[in-house]
């Protein structure tokens, strides 16, 4: 008989579980048991499936990247690897595909975080950065070097919501020999699948329309394994392991995303054709208005009728209308982030981009009003009387 103290530690093993649970289960451990000494080997050198330290990899997580894989790619021929956030996983894909001297040519209009990286962080590593107007497929052609390791895209840009023509940016990158990456956050693969379009390696923060609650973070790469297992290994040596509880949150996201995701563009697509005839708006960025310069390439490249849930509002006069829309707004929140079931708007300039110097919006074509709003699940008519009332207080 073993004495109370290994008792409490060492409690009966759990029962067997015959039945497959109708919800993948949590697995909240931080290391797992072998049968043997030979066993353990085999795991830690590859040459058998299995698992060992939820740093490396864990059953939950691991079943939230597959599923956005399979999203992604209907075929399932794709993989995919789960991070703790979006930045981790762009950090992460960025280091297992740069070196020092590499060089990485990438939008005008890139996420500020994306942005903050590569200048502030990689550049203290040797590697160089070749911002380019990224609707000029001859412009990022011609900034393509010997040296250059990748291209990095967005689907939709934030927060002009620009579309990448994937097709043209993928024919270059191969044409070079290099990578094509794109963040593809602001659509979700129920808006754009770009493996189908030649992209290599797909992005997502999760935190936002693939969990879909503003109550988890998380991050995901999706592609081909030789590519992924690459990222994979960057992930574990920096440590962005996305936690098995966050995961589960992130895998009962997925199960309505079609849902909001339809709803949210339907939504965010009547608000913008409403807020264009405002007199107080000088600017609305979103690709279901005909006068949205990608509009055609939205309607090849995106599904039927879905031109993604961000709406980027630039009312008449500069940075202090901005900050008074975003003041005045009510049933909309003052928050960052955006894919959640409630609409949320900031001042671009001060939040998400804050970041970016005044040269780098400027070349973004961020202009010192923009407002980003991103639309939730609320009704239409109340979003836009909500945005209208907030418009009519500056003068």
């Amino acid at each position: 008989m073993t004495g109370e103290s290994t008792r409490a530690v060492h409690g009966p093993p759990p029962r067997e579980v015959r039945q497959h649970p109708l919800v993948p289960p949590v697995y909240r451990t931080a290391t797992f048991v072998f049968d043997s000494a030979e066993e353990a080997e085999e795991v830690f050198a590859g040459r058998q499936q299995g698992w060992s330290y939820s740093r490396t990899d864990n059953p939950t997580a691991q079943a939230f990247a597959d599923a956005v894989a399979a999203l992604e790619d209907p075929t399932l021929a794709a993989v995919g690897q789960p991070f703790a956030s979006g930045m981790a996983a762009i950090s992460s894909t960025l280091i297992a595909l740069c070196s020092s001297g590499s060089h990485v040519v990438a939008p005008q209009e890139v996420y500020g975080g994306t942005w903050s990286l590569l200048t502030r962080q990689l550049a203290r590593f040797g590697v160089t950065t070749s911002f380019v107007d990224a609707t000029d497929l001859e412009a990022v052609a011609a900034a393509v070097r010997p040296e250059t390791a990748v291209l990095w895209g967005e689907v939709l840009a934030n927060p002009s919501m620009t579309v990448a023509d994937l097709p043209g940016l993928a024919q270059i990158a191969h044409d070079a020999g290099i990578p094509f990456v794109v963040d593809a956050t602001f659509a979700s693969p129920v808006v754009c699948r770009p493996l189908e379009h030649g992209v290599d390696l797909v992005v997502h923060s999760a935190t936002k329309y693939l969990g879909g609650h503003a109550d988890v973070t998380g991050g995901v790469v999706v592609g081909a394994a030789a590519l992924v297992d690459r990222v994979r290994t960057a992930r574990v040596d920096l440590g962005g392991a996305l936690a098995p509880d966050e995961a589960f949150l992130l895998t009962r996201g997925l199960a309505t995303l079609p849902l909001r995701m339809r709803r949210q563009c339907e939504t965010a697509s009547t608000v913008a054709a409403a807020l264009a005839k405002h007199p107080r708006v000088a600017r609305v960025d979103h690709p279901s208005l005909p006068t949205h310069r990608d509009h055609q390439l939205a309607q090849s490249l995106f599904a039927p009728g879905l031109f993604g849930a961000v709406v980027t509002v630039t009312p008449h006069g500069g940075r202090e209308a901005g900050l008074a829309l975003v003041n005045g707004i009510g049933i909309i929140q003052r928050a960052t982030s955006l894919g959640g079931t409630v609409s949320k708007a900031v001042h671009v300039p001060t939040t998400t981009h804050v970041s970016m110097d005044a040269g780098s919006l400027a070349a973004a074509g961020i202009d010192p009003a923009a407002v980003r709003v991103s639309i939730g699940l609320e009704d239409a008519q109340d979003l836009i009387e909500d945005l209208t009332q907030a418009l009519d207080v500056f003068s």
